[in-house]
């Protein structure tokens, strides 16, 4: 009798495989406007030709509501979560996640790398990122950063280079991008640690100087810009991986179809083009890839965020 049955699901599970797709697939992501949001727009609508269906973005506000829906989703292959570095910050951030980051899901692959920009105001009287350490260990607690709000990409990033160079900095918080961008070029704070798209144009015109970018290689998007490690901080490297992810227990042939259709997608020159031009780098790794980053950057962030003192809410 179990072997009758199990003899049934797999055939069920196959067939699921082989007809796939044959109805609309949604991608849930964050608040529209996002970096989540804008990506997933443009890779909803470049892998609908390849997987000839419509691919729709359902926005789900709130830092965990769209883990939560897609955690407890049909694994059929018909809803797909897109997430940033917040998917691998969370677990460091939440006493408790209505999902296991890694467990409740089938990862499918990193779509673009966006790097972090480490941003100054001009005034501030630093070049390049030794000469900023050297003021902020000559002037401990005096140099404030702001931040898109608690636990983000740009907080656990100051906090990690406080931790690694054993200075102290003030964290500001605001409710969002926008505002503690205007904030810094205001020069009511001294320096942020940015999406690349969020400051590279006021960089561009003078009202912000870029020290570095945190990726692991230059970003196309400002290849003057050394990285962290150039600019002497070894091991210094956050890396915002937009990627994609399917519920536990998607079969592997759905993943791959889902997988081919993005790779040949960000393999187009126009939508490689759009995405480098923003700063993002497009990447396409293996689903076995995308979840050794996603383990790999948990246990960074629990680990930072440790020595920073910060407790989980």
């Amino acid at each position: 009798m179990g072997c009758a049955v199990l003899a049934l699901l797999l055939a069920t599970g196959t067939y699921a495989a082989e007809t796939y797709p044959n109805q609309p697939i949604r991608v849930v992501t964050s608040e529209v406007g996002g970096g989540n949001d804008l990506l997933a727009r443009q890779i909803a609508q470049a892998i609908s030709g390849p997987l000839g269906q419509p691919v729709m973005v359902e926005n789900r506000p709130g830092g965990i509501t769209p883990g939560e829906v897609v955690s407890k989703a049909p694994p059929d292959g018909y809803t797909l979560l897109m997430v940033s570095a917040a998917h691998t910050i969370n677990p460091a951030m939440a006493k408790k996640l209505p999902y296991d980051s890694i467990r409740d899901f089938a990862p499918i692959t990193v779509v673009a790398d966006v790097p972090t920009a480490f941003a100054v105001h001009p005034l501030l009287p630093v070049k390049n990122v030794k000469e900023f350490i050297a003021l902020a260990r000559a002037r401990p607690g005096q140099l404030n950063y702001s931040t898109a709000g608690r636990g983000t990409v740009g907080h656990l990033s100051a906090e990690l280079l406080s931790s690694m160079e054993k200075i102290k900095m003030v964290h500001v918080p605001y409710k969002g991008t926008g505002q503690s961008i205007t904030d810094l070029i205001a020069g009511h704070v001294q320096l942020q640690f940015s999406s690349m798209p969020a400051v590279i144009n006021h960089a561009r015109s003078g009202k912000l100087r870029l020290l570095a970018q945190t990726g692991a290689k230059r970003s196309a998007a400002a290849s003057d810009i050394p990285t962290m490690v150039e600019s002497g901080v070894p091991g210094f490297i956050v890396s915002s991986g937009f990627g994609l992810l399917a519920p536990a227990g998607t079969p592997r042939p759905i993943i791959d179809r889902v997988h081919g259709a993005l790779v040949k997608a960000i393999s187009e020159p126009s939508v490689r083009n759009n995405l480098s031009g923003q700063g993002a780098e497009p990447v396409g790794n293996t689903p076995e890839a995308y979840d050794a980053f996603n383990r790999a950057e948990i246990a960074k962030w629990i680990k930072v965020a440790r020595e920073a003192g910060i407790e989980p809410e």
